[in-house]
C-alpha cells in the first residue's frame, strides 16, 4: 500500500481520542465527548479554527489513553457545533476532511497536540470500481429490506453520490463492522482495495441479517400459531357453553376420562383432579403449565389396578426353570416352594375374603458372576406368566434415583421404582433389583436407605415416591435382588431379605450347559446349524478346564464364540461343508493353553502338603511347602496370604512345639533352626482358616523328614490343641480333588453333612477320611511305618542324628 503525503497549511492541531466511532473525509456524525483530555482538545480546537484531530484507540477499554494507546493514521475534522451536556460532557456534530497521519506528538497535557501530514488515496475510475458501486447500493437496499437500520435521508445522500471515493467513505459509516475493520478501511487508501473490503462486509452482513430474519419469522410463525389456537379453544368453549357443556378445554377432558380409565385409589384420584382444576385454569403459556401435564401423565400412565393373571402353576414352572437352567437343584426347590407359598395365601384370601396378612418374602439372589442370577429371575418371570424388570443399582449415589425428585426441580420425575412398574405395565411384575452390593452413598443421601421402605413387606403397601407425592402399592411386586458378596450391604437391608446362595458351576455342570445351552446359542448367533460346526466332547472339556476359569459360564460362551467365529471363515474360504472341532483344533483357534491344570506331585515328597482351596471360580488344589534350614528361631511366610492364612501358620507351629517330644522333636529345636512356609502361586491372594490341617501337615513333615503322601488331599481349620472345625466350599474342594486326581480326602467330621450336594460319579472314585482331631491326620497323610501308638514317626535318636548332620552343612 502505497501513501502519499503532502504538508498541510497548519501541522499542528490538538487530537482528541475516540473509542469506536470515527468519521471519514465527508462524512459527518455526532459524537459525545466526556474524559478531560478529549474536553480540553475540543475547546482548543475550536479556538483554532474549529478544527481537531479525531484519532481512534487501539484498546477501547482505556480510560486515559496515551500516544502509544493511539492509531498512526486518523481524520482531520471540522467542529461544525457543540452542545454542553446536563453530566459536564459535550456533544459536538463534526465532519470529516482529510486524512492525515501523525507525524509525532508534540504536547500530551492538558490536551494532545501533534505535527501531522495529509495523506491522498489512489483513485481509479475504472469498468471495476463502478461494479462494485453498483453492487454496494443493491446490497445497501437488500440490508435495509432485512430489517437493517439506516436513516432515510442518509440513505437518499448515499445513492445519489456520483463519485466512487465519497460513495466508499459514506458506505464506511453505515456497515456494522468492528473497531479493528473500520480503522483497516481508514488506513487503506487504496481506492479499488477499499472498496473490495466493503463488498465482502456488506455480504457478511446480510448472511446474518438473513439467518436474524429467518429465526424472528420463525418464532412469529410459532407465535401466531399459539394465538390462533388459543382463540380457537376460548371458541370452542364458548359454543360448548351455549349448548349447554361445560366448556371446558378439550385436553382438559381427555385428561379426565384417563384418570377415570386409570382407576387410581381414591386419595390418588383427588389429587389427579385438584392438579387437574389447576391446569384448567392455568394459560397454555404458564411455564407451570407443561409441569402440571407431565405430573398427571405419569398419573394417568402408571398401572393403578392393571395385574398380570397370578395363576400359578407348579409343575410348568418347575419345567420352565429346568428347560432354561442346568443344575442349580436347591435353589430351584427353594423356588417353587416360595410359588406354592404364594398360592396357598391366595387360596386363603379367597376363602377368608379378607386382606392378605402374610407379607412376601424378598429373595436375594448371592454368588460371583455369570451363574445365571439374571436370567433365573427371567425365568421365574416367565413361568408366573408376568411381566420382568430389571434395574441396575451398581453405582448409584443420589437416593433420589429410588425415591425420585421433589416437583420443585426441573426436569423432576420419579425413582427406578415408579419407573419400573410404568415400564412393565402391571402392578405386579417381576422386579429385579441387580447389583445390590454395588450401591454407594455420598452427600446426595444413601440410596440403600430409600430401599429400606420399598423392600420392607410390612411397609411397601404404601411407597410413598418424593415426585408423585402420593402412595403406591409395591406389596404385589415379586422382588428379587442379586449380588456377589453380602459384606457391603447394609445389615438393616439385609434383614429384610432372604438369601438365596449361588454356587459356582462344577466342571460337569459347565459341560452340560455348554453342551445343551450355550453351543446351540452361539451355532445360532453366528448363522450356523448343528451339521456345519460340532465340538467333540472331549473338546469342550479341553477349554474348560485350560482355557477358562471362572464360576460361571461366561468365558465360556465367548470361547465357544470364537471357535464358531474361525470355523465360519474357514467354511467361506475353503468352501468346506461342515467341521468337527476335535481336542487338536482347540488350541490351533484359541492358542496355547491359558490355565495350568493343577496335577498331584509325581511322588510322595517331604515338606509338600496338599490343601483344598476355594475361589469364586470354583474349587481348586493348592500345594503348601515348608523349608527348614539353621537360623534362631524365624518363621517366614510367603506367597500373598492374608491374614487369617498367616494366623493359620502360627497356630500350626505353636501346637507342633506344644507337642515336641510325641514327634521326637527336641525341647528347643525351634531355636536352632527358621521355617519357611510358600504357598505358589504367590501373586494370587489366599486367605481364610481352611487350609489349617494342610500347613501343619507339611510343618510336621517337614521337621520329621517323613513325605506326605501325595494322593491325599486335606482341607480344615486347626486349633492350638490340634482339633479340626468345620470349613465352608465342601462342594467345589472335593470337585477340585477328584479333577486333579487325588485318591482320598481328609476334612472334619462335622463336614461330613455336605457330601450330599456333591455328584455321585465323584463321590464314587474318592475315598473320604473324616477327623476330629491332627492326630487321626497324620495316621494318613504321612507315608511312613506307624509307631506303637499308631503314627507314623521317626526314633527320637535317629532324628537327633538328622539334626546335627543337617547342622554340620555349610550355609
Amino acid at each position: 500500500m502505497s501513501i502519499l503525503s503532502n504538508p498541510l497549511e497548519q501541522s499542528l492541531y490538538p487530537v482528541v481520542a475516540v473509542r469506536d466511532a470515527i468519521v471519514f473525509p465527508g462524512t459527518e456524525n455526532v459524537l459525545v465527548f466526556g474524559r478531560p483530555k478529549s474536553l480540553d482538545g475540543i475547546k482548543e480546537g475550536v479556538k483554532r479554527g474549529n478544527k481537531v484531530i479525531l484519532v481512534m484507540q487501539k484498546n477501547s477499554a482505556i480510560d486515559d489513553p496515551k500516544k502509544n494507546d493511539l492509531y498512526q493514521i486518523g481524520i482531520l475534522a471540522t467542529i461544525e457545533k457543540t452542545v454542553a451536556g446536563e453530566k459536564g460532557e459535550m456533544n459536538a456534530l463534526v465532519k470529516g476532511r482529510e486524512k492525515i497521519k501523525i507525524v509525532e506528538y508534540t504536547k500530551e497535557t492538558p490536551y494532545l497536540e501533534a505535527k501531522v501530514e495529509k495523506l491522498q488515496d489512489k483513485v481509479v475510475h475504472d469498468e471495476e470500481v463502478q461494479a462494485m458501486v453498483k453492487h454496494l447500493a443493491s446490497q445497501i437496499k437488500r440490508a435495509i429490506n432485512l430489517g437493517k437500520t439506516v436513516d432515510f435521508v442518509f440513505l437518499m445522500n448515499i445513492l445519489n453520490i456520483t463519485n466512487p471515493q465519497d460513495f466508499s467513505y459514506q458506505i464506511a459509516v453505515v456497515l456494522d463492522i468492528k473497531t479493528e475493520e473500520r480503522q483497516d478501511l481508514l488506513e487503506e487508501t487504496d481506492l479499488k482495495a477499499r472498496l473490495k473490503q466493503e463488498v465482502e462486509y456488506i455480504n457478511r452482513e446480510i448472511k446474518i441479517l438473513e439467518i436474524e430474519k429467518n429465526i424472528s419469522s420463525k418464532t412469529q410463525q410459532k407465535f401466531e400459531q399459539g394465538m390462533r389456537e388459543t382463540f380457537l379453544r376460548e371458541k370452542m368453549k364458548t359454543i360448548e357453553e351455549e349448548l349447554g357443556g361445560k366448556g371446558e378445554d378439550r385436553d382438559i377432558g381427555e385428561y379426565r376420562d384417563k384418570i377415570k380409565k386409570a382407576r387410581m385409589p381414591k386419595s390418588v384420584e383427588e389429587k389427579a383432579i385438584k392438579e387437574l382444576k389447576r391446569l384448567s385454569q392455568m394459560s397454555q403459556f404458564n411455564p407451570e403449565a407443561s409441569y402440571i401435564r407431565t405430573y398427571l401423565d405419569w398419573l394417568v400412565e402408571i398401572p393403578w389396578s392393571v395385574a398380570s393373571p397370578n395363576e400359578i402353576d407348579i409343575k410348568q414352572a418347575e419345567k420352565v426353570l429346568n428347560e432354561d437352567h442346568f443344575g442349580l437343584k436347591k435353589i430351584k426347590e427353594r423356588i417353587l416352594e416360595y410359588l406354592a407359598v404364594i398360592e396357598l395365601r391366595k387360596r386363603n384370601e379367597q376363602k377368608e375374603a379378607n386382606k392378605k396378612e402374610h407379607p412376601p418374602t424378598i429373595l436375594c439372589f448371592v454368588g460371583p458372576p455369570g451363574v445365571g442370577k439374571t436370567s433365573l429371575g427371567k425365568s421365574i418371570a416367565r413361568s408366573l406368566g408376568r411381566k420382568f424388570v430389571k434395574i441396575s443399582l451398581g453405582g448409584i449415589r443420589d437416593e433420589a434415583e429410588i425415591r425420585g425428585h421433589r416437583r420443585t426441580y426441573v426436569g423432576a420425575m420419579p425413582g427406578r421404582m415408579i419407573q419400573g412398574v410404568k415400564q412393565a405395565g402391571t402392578k405386579n411384575p417381576v422386579f429385579m433389583l441387580d447389583e445390590i452390593d454395588k450401591i454407594g452413598r455420598d452427600y446426595r443421601g444413601d440410596p440403600s436407605a430409600a430401599l429400606l421402605e420399598a423392600l420392607d413387606p410390612e411397609q411397601n403397601h404404601s411407597f410413598s415416591d418424593h415426585y408423585l407425592e402420593v402412595n403406591f402399592d409395591l406389596s404385589d411386586v415379586f422382588f428379587i435382588t442379586t449380588a456377589n458378596i453380602l459384606d457391603t450391604i447394609p445389615d438393616a437391608l439385609l434383614d429384610r431379605l432372604e438369601v438365596i446362595h449361588f454356587p459356582g458351576y462344577t466342571e460337569d455342570e459347565k459341560f452340560n450347559i455348554a453342551k445343551d445351552h450355550l453351543i446351540k446359542k452361539q451355532l445360532g448367533a453366528h448363522s450356523m446349524n448343528e451339521k456345519d460346526a460340532k465340538i467333540t466332547d472331549n473338546a469342550l472339556r479341553v477349554m474348560i478346564r485350560r482355557y477358562t476359569r471362572e464360576a460361571g459360564v461366561r468365558e465360556l460362551e465367548r470361547q465357544i464364540a470364537a471357535i464358531f467365529r474361525k470355523v465360519g471363515r474357514e467354511i467361506i474360504e475353503k468352501k468346506t461343508n461342515s467341521k468337527v472341532v476335535g481336542v487338536n483344533d482347540v488350541a490351533k483357534y484359541l492358542g496355547p493353553y491359558k490355565y495350568s491344570s493343577q496335577m498331584i506331585e509325581e511322588k510322595d515328597t517331604v515338606g509338600i502338603s496338599t490343601g483344598l482351596a476355594w475361589t469364586q471360580a470354583g474349587g481348586d488344589i493348592l500345594f503348601i511347602e515348608v523349608a527348614i534350614m539353621p537360623g534362631k528361631g524365624g518363621l517366614t511366610l510367603t506367597g500373598h496370604l492374608g491374614e487369617v492364612m498367616k494366623e493359620s501358620c502360627q497356630a500350626a507351629l505353636s501346637y507342633i512345639r506344644a507337642r515336641w517330644d510325641l514327634f521326637g522333636l527336641s525341647k528347643d529345636f525351634f531355636h536352632k533352626i527358621d521355617i519357611h512356609v510358600h504357598v505358589p502361586e504367590g501373586a494370587v491372594p489366599k486367605d481364610g482358616p481352611s487350609a489349617g490341617i494342610a500347613i501343619t501337615t507339611a510343618m510336621i513333615s517337614a521337621l520329621t523328614k517323613i513325605p506326605v503322601r501325595r494322593d491325599v488331599a486335606m482341607t480344615g481349620e486347626v486349633t492350638l490343641r490340634g482339633r479340626s472345625l468345620e470349613i465352608g466350599g465342601v462342594k467345589e474342594k472335593v470337585i477340585a480333588a477328584h479333577r486333579a486326581n487325588i485318591k482320598t480326602v481328609i476334612m472334619p467330621k462335622d463336614n461330613k453333612k455336605d457330601l450330599e450336594d456333591i455328584p455321585q460319579y465323584v463321590l464314587k472314585d474318592l475315598h473320604f477320611e473324616f477327623v476330629n482331631h491332627m492326630d487321626e491326620v497324620l495316621k494318613v497323610a504321612l507315608a511312613m511305618p506307624k509307631n506303637h501308638q499308631g503314627f507314623p514317626i521317626l526314633p527320637k535318636k535317629e532324628f537327633a542324628q538328622l539334626q546335627k548332620s543337617e547342622e554340620k552343612k555349610p550355609n
